[in-house]
């Protein structure tokens, strides 16, 4: 009778040195293969909304991943809004502490860690291939092995319309090599292909699926935006004549559609490999884009305006090993991405982070890391938004707008001159000068002498007419 006492006592004393020795183990470190789209608005998947688009690869990570349905990159003093935007993300930092800011914040030139060299140094492996942009070369250097490809090239070796097969291809080989070779690292792969921006040219096969005639345009399309929003006339506006019309914006949206598509079904084939690899159940998936854009909205084609069919509003959808199914509707930034891989990656954020980490999120401990988020352009645009309301202040022409998001998603109706909403516009003008503060941002919200709000659009081949600065 006395034996079965003794054997409790033997495995509990047992139960500790096993635990110890677990815990000497080394936690297994996902995988991270982050796909980063050029130019890809927030709806600009299948599953994201658009009903439009064939993309049954992407739309699968969000079957099975959780969407951040209001994600942003924070802002740009530049017209080309992905550079900030893409060395936000991978340094962590806000959009005037990055490295090589115009009117940058007094920390600025503090030294910036990239992510990938502290996921380097927490054991990973690090791959690059695709643009760069982000107009600052340690990015690239940080990386083990980076492979450049923005697709300026005329042949298929380097276009644009087969850039994302190279894509694919080079992943693939990069996959098949570190099978190959029993690499146990874990990975992190940054694919950044330079689609769907223009000039948008996609493999034959994919420009077929959309006819024209067949699309159907946003309910905020309009002919011209009805004021001057401080960038009329920058490069991207001027891929449509003003005014814009039906078929012309049709045919933007036709040629964009063909390069996610094209982009989707090369994402497929990278899904197999990591099957086939036995890496699938590994591997946290990221998909994102860079910066959002018009197609028409507003009377607008580029990435320079605070809209949410506009330059910030991006897709964010995360799938992988951990990570629950569902949606959030807590605002974040890109910038959030870097403690984010950090804290999934097991290695420690480093000191100078603005961005917050969303594993809270992603592990079901909170349903925010922010209250509002605020988003700028150069001196001319300034926007703060809550889960709500949102406010867009132009104060070279001292115009305001706001927006009920609820009962007005695409940004029709401007209530900024409603005497009802009058302590809306303060509480939120309010908020946005906290923001800013908080930001380094010290571009004035009101100035001497604003300029007449009203634009007339360039004639062809004259100057006649612009009144907006490019």
């Amino acid at each position: 009778m006395k034996t079965i006492p003794l054997l409790i006592l033997a495995i509990c004393a047992l139960i500790p040195s096993a635990s110890l020795r677990a815990a000497e183990r080394p936690p297994i470190k996902p995988n991270i293969l982050h796909i980063h789209a050029d130019d890809h608005r927030a709806d600009g998947l299948h599953a994201l909304g658009n009903a439009m688009l064939v993309t049954p690869n992407l739309d699968s990570l969000v079957e099975r991943g959780m969407t951040f349905r209001h994600c942003y990159t924070m802002g740009s003093m530049v017209g080309a809004v992905c550079t900030p935007s893409r060395t936000m993300m991978l340094t962590g930092r806000s959009w005037l502490r990055i490295p090589g800011s115009p009117g940058a914040a007094p920390n600025a030139k503090d030294p910036a860690t990239f992510l990938p060299r502290v996921l380097r140094t927490a054991g990973y492996q690090t791959w690059h291939m695709g643009k760069c942009g982000n107009g600052f070369p340690a990015g690239l250097a940080a990386f083990e092995t980076t492979i450049r490809d923005d697709a300026r090239g005329a042949t298929p070796e380097n276009d644009r319309a087969h850039c994302s097969q190279r894509l694919a291809d080079g992943t693939i080989k990069f996959l098949k090599s570190r099978a190959a070779a029993h690499e146990e690292k874990p990975f992190y792969i940054y694919i950044a292909p330079p689609v769907p921006h223009d000039p948008r040219s996609a493999e034959p096969q994919f420009h077929k699926l959309y006819d024209p005639a067949q699309i159907r345009l946003s309910p905020a399309f309009m002919p011209l935006h009805p004021f001057d929003n401080g960038e009329m006339t920058v490069r991207d506006e001027k891929l449509a004549p003003w005014p814009r019309t039906e078929a012309d914006t049709k045919q933007q949206h036709a040629d964009y559609f063909a390069c996610v598509t094209g982009l989707d079904h090369h994402v497929g084939r990278i899904f197999a490999e990591l099957k086939a690899c036995g890496q699938w159940d590994q591997t946290i998936i990221i998909f994102s884009g860079d910066n959002g854009l018009s197609l028409g909205e507003h009377g607008l084609f580029g990435k320079q305006n605070l809209y949410e069919l506009g330059g910030m509003h991006v897709p964010l959808v995360i799938a992988g090993p951990g990570i629950p199914r569902g949606q959030s509707d807590a605002l974040v930034y890109l910038m959030d991405l870097f403690p984010t891989l950090v804290e999934l990656a097991g290695a420690r954020v480093p000191a100078g982070i603005d961005g917050r980490s969303i594993v809270p999120i992603l592990a079901g401990k909170q349903a925010n890391v922010r209250d509002v988020l605020y988003t700028a352009y150069r001196d001319c645009q300034r926007a703060i938004r809550d889960k709500r309301w949102k406010l867009i202040r132009y104060p070279l022409v001292d115009r305001t707008q706001l927006f009920d998001l609820d009962a007005d998603p695409h940004e029709l109706m401007n209530l900024a001159d409603k005497p009802e909403h009058k302590a809306k516009v303060a509480e939120l003008t309010a908020l946005l000068s906290r923001e800013m503060a908080a930001n380094a941002d010290t571009s004035p919200l009101t100035v001497e002498n604003p300029k007449p709000a009203e634009w007339t659009p360039p004639i062809p081949g004259s100057d006649a007419g612009k009144k907006a600065r490019k």
